[in-house]
């Protein structure tokens, strides 16, 4: 039987799709807040993320009184998908709503499923906050560009998971967060962390003090930081030279961002982009943890478990 056939990585101008990506990045917030609502709280605000799926983006099990609730957005047949374990299931288009009236038709598919659910109907993480129901200046949903930021993610989560499970210490899943668009995994040292100064636009300092309560090692991806999104990594707190760490060919440090970066047309173009993005995330991670300390040497080789 012949191997299958890899996929050439996806091309996907971040000034090609401003407003499909702005429209979308609202709809995960609605759809991520209300995870949050209905899912009981777990450290670092892991319980509110959303994770890549088969067809799309989704939130996994949500535990409701007697039921599960899940919802998808399908980047396939481009819908957002509810179902309960109960057998209900309600859908509709994306293409053709804006902020509001995508708000809107959730509730009602929620209702029509019997899930009652208040959230905070404001973004958060960005500069300009319009409540969900007043928003109907993002009302863009270009399909092809949706699906391609999609398998960027897809592309992206298989190399996190890949870089995860080379560690056994506390470590996060490889997961969404709709704050900030960003697919990331997160190692820890063990060791708390001095208090976050929060400053995030529109986001309670409290959010940031908890995300940030544990020294760590954060990686991932999103769609900022290169012409066609980028790789990122960063330590809290950041331990002296960290910054001037030398890094793979085509990755570089941020002052601006307070980050490495290996933008997504580096990886895209290399020889060896699997090869380029594990070096990037454990010569960033090695900086975080070389250089602060960190105390978990058995942790950072995780054990052989492939079965046989």
């Amino acid at each position: 039987m012949m191997a299958p056939v890899a996929e050439p990585r996806v091309q996907l101008p971040v000034d090609s799709w401003v407003a499909t990506r702005d429209t979308l990045h609202m709809w995960t917030q609605v759809v991520g807040k209300i995870r949050m609502a209905l899912t009981p709280p777990i450290n670092h605000w892991w319980h509110v993320t959303l994770y890549p799926s088969a067809r799309g983006l989704g939130t996994g099990p949500i535990p409701l009184p007697s039921r599960i609730l899940d919802i998808e957005f399908d980047f396939v047949d481009h819908e957002l998908v509810l179902r309960t374990s109960d057998g209900g299931l309600r859908r509709f288009p994306l293409a053709g709503h804006s902020v509001a009236t995508f708000y809107a038709a959730t509730r009602e598919a929620l209702a029509d499923l019997g899930v009652t659910v208040d959230i905070h109907a404001v973004p958060n993480e960005v500069a300009v906050a319009i409540p969900f129901a007043e928003d109907t200046e993002h009302c863009t949903y270009e399909p092809e560009q949706a699906q391609a930021f999609w398998r960027q993610l897809i592309d992206a989560q298989r190399m996190l998971l890949e870089f995860r499970s080379g560690f056994t210490g506390k470590v996060s899943p490889v997961h969404y967060f709709w704050g900030a668009m960003d697919l990331a995994v997160t190692r820890f040292s063990g060791r708390t962390a001095p208090p976050h100064p929060g400053g995030a636009p529109n986001c309670p300092d409290s959010v940031m003090l908890e995300g940030y309560s544990r020294e760590l090692s954060s990686a991932g991806f999103w769609p900022g930081g290169g012409a066609e999104g980028a790789f990122y990594s960063y330590a809290y707190p950041a331990p002296e030279g960290f910054e001037q760490t030398p890094m793979p060919e085509g990755a570089f440090y941020s002052d601006e961002l307070g980050e490495f970066l290996l933008p997504y047309e580096n990886v895209r173009r290399a020889d060896d982009p699997e090869g380029l993005v594990r070096d990037f995330l454990e010569a960033t991670y090695r900086a975080a943890a070389d250089l602060g300390r960190w105390p978990v040497p058995d942790a950072e080789v995780a054990p052989d478990v492939t079965a046989r």
